[in-house]
């Protein structure tokens, strides 16, 4: 099995690859700085050069994997078209694609509380909603999908206890990044993460579970 990766060496795409790898998963992954990707990404990577914004350069790419797990997200930034651009557009160009090319699922990382439109982050020209009109077109495209709503982001790994829950039933919470990349790979081979929205916290007053368990929450 090979996966594409969108986003390979954004804080939490490069993580995502990163547990692929420990998994013995081959990895593609669309970067567009090469000597970037080869400091950060371990070596055995497949890089493929090109812009989620320019289908052209990443689409062919696509012909022998069968996952494809979109990390990218708009960095901060002045520029209010920078959500449009990226979290939509760019999302939308990877689906397009993905259809042409028969992916067998398609893995998002979206955020918690993209369907709240007053949300302050939306102050951020419209992030949430933007990354909520990527889902929504996924949702839409015929796809095999999962999307996967962390909460606030941390760099820092702890040992607090995974938290999986349906859309729009999470409306607080953190988690850290190597914990978002662990869901998304495991995801792959979990049959009832199908055509399904789970949004992902964790916590130190949860007691640990399985995966089987996390991903049997209705």
């Amino acid at each position: 099995m090979k996966v594409f990766v969108a986003g390979a060496t954004g804080q939490t795409g490069s993580r995502v690859v990163q547990e692929l790898i420990a998994r013995n998963l081959e990895v593609k992954a669309l970067i567009r700085d090469s000597d970037k990707a080869k400091e950060i990404l371990p070596p055995q990577v497949e890089l493929v050069v090109g812009d989620v914004l320019k289908p052209e350069t990443f689409s062919s790419h696509l012909t022998d994997c069968q996952i494809l797990i979109c990390a990218t997200g708009a960095a901060p930034s002045l520029d209010f078209t920078q959500p449009y651009l990226v979290d939509y557009q760019g999302t939308k160009n990877l689906v397009v694609a993905a259809q042409e090319q028969k992916i067998e699922r398609f893995i998002l990382v979206s955020s918690l509380c993209v369907s709240q439109l007053f949300h302050p982050l939306n102050l951020f020209w419209l992030v949430l909603w933007w990354k909520k009109q990527a889902e929504n077109y996924l949702e839409q495209s015929g796809l095999n999908y999962t999307i996967i709503r962390p909460g606030g982001l941390k760099n820092e790994d702890d040992e607090s206890n995974l938290v999986i829950a349906e859309a729009d039933t999470l409306f607080e919470g953190s988690i850290p990044r190597q914990k978002v990349a662990q869901v998304c790979v495991e995801a792959i081979s979990r049959e009832n993460a199908k055509n399904r929205i789970l949004e992902i916290v964790t916590s130190s007053d949860t007691a640990e579970k399985t995966w089987q368990q996390l991903f049997a929450v209705n």
